[in-house]
């Protein structure tokens, strides 16, 4: 935008300085130009405020400098902080990316209830609501896994859901109670497989949105190739097979590697690989849990049995018996294998972000007091 005396009117210069602050929306009309410095512009014949700014905007130069600030107030953050916004165009080209991968593969996308009658498909607490036309206590969803597995009961051999799941427990750095999953199944196949295809998804959508096949934290580069590595959750945890050692463990490990064959009693709906142990694994990556997949428990009996087991616990993140599940599980399920991914945790590898807020377009906050 050009004012260019003799040709902008003296109305306009006037009315520009008296009325126009910095953050108000104005509307020009003019000339197409290119100024001195080869900048496409326009020479301004006449201008409208369209929308005033009855607050000032942060300086640019300096921003916002409270932290908590910044995520109350996400839309100054990104308005005086290119970096943040480029997080969040990022956010959203990954998603494009793994819809693209999917739907180029024949997955059909598709939406399973938020809100469930009963809980299941993760071990997690979840969020009790009321449903007055039925009058009926119901949770919002803590995985869509139960639902999607029914679609493969169902004939359709390929699906997937960016599902908005909620578990009413801790946030930080990697947790928060409001989380978006990717989950997607497919008839067939087995863990082996599906590890082959996480490869290939991985690979593919890092280097869509950063340019290359390698995501930086902190100045350090990781390489993503193949083959990934892969280590058994015995060696791994060096024989205390327990979800508590893994998570300690899984600190260390920065290449992509997949951690395979997990116990028995803490996947309630994998397959058997033996007595003791099943077909899953867990992508890992900087440190961070993305991925968690496994052959899908087929088995109705088995199925029933092992949500017998799970009843018996005293967690409140046990899973709970699902008898319409195992019933559809008793009209016969293919063999399929089924993944899933925390959206939030891969945004944060891939931008190198700290914390999941900072990769939330408006995280829950304390309430100010």
């Amino acid at each position: 935008m050009v004012f260019q005396e003799g040709k902008t009117s003296e109305k306009i210069f006037d009315f520009f300085k008296k009325y126009i602050d910095t953050g108000d929306f104005i509307g020009v009309e003019g000339e197409i130009i290119k100024t001195k410095t080869g900048e496409i512009s326009i020479l301004v014949k006449k201008i409208d405020l369209l929308s005033k700014a009855i607050l000032p905007l942060p300086e640019k130069f300096h921003g916002l400098q409270n932290e908590e600030d910044k995520f109350r107030k996400r839309y100054l953050d990104i308005i005086t902080n290119p970096e943040v916004k480029e997080i969040f165009r990022k956010r959203g080209e990954t998603i494009k990316a793994i819809r693209d991968f999917l739907i180029n593969r024949g997955f059909l996308e598709v939406d399973t209830p938020i809100l469930q009658p009963l809980y299941g498909g993760a071990n997690a607490k979840p969020f009790t609501t009321h449903y007055n036309v039925y009058d009926k206590d119901v949770y919002l969803r803590i995985a869509p896994e139960l639902y999607l597995k029914r679609l493969i009961v169902a004939g359709f051999e390929k699906v997937f859901e960016f599902a908005k799941c909620f578990r009413n427990e801790g946030a930080d750095w990697s947790h928060n109670p409001e989380f978006t999953l990717l989950e997607f199944y497919q008839a067939y196949i087995d863990y082996n497989e599906l590890m082959k295809i996480t490869e290939e998804l991985i690979i593919e959508v890092v280097k869509k949105v950063n340019g290359k096949a390698e995501i930086e934290r902190d100045g350090k580069k990781i390489s993503i190739k193949k083959p990934f590595k892969k280590i058994t959750f015995k060696e791994l945890t060096k024989g205390k097979m327990n979800d508590e050692a893994f998570k300690e463990a899984v600190k260390k490990i920065k290449e992509p590697t997949f951690v395979i064959n997990h116990p028995l009693d803490i996947s309630p709906l994998a397959k058997k690989k033996d007595d003791k142990t099943v077909q899953r694994f867990q992508l890992i990556i900087n440190g961070i849990e993305i991925v968690n997949a496994f052959s899908e428990l087929n088995d109705p009996f088995d199925q029933e049995t092992r949500f017998r087991e799970q009843e018996k616990k005293k967690s409140e993140e046990k899973h709970k018996f699902d008898k319409d599940f195992v019933e559809a599980l008793k009209y016969g399920m293919p063999p399929t294998a089924g993944f899933g991914m925390g959206i939030d945790r891969f945004v944060m590898l891939i931008t190198g972000s700290h914390s999941i807020r900072e990769i939330l377009l408006f995280p829950f906050m304390k309430p100010e007091k």
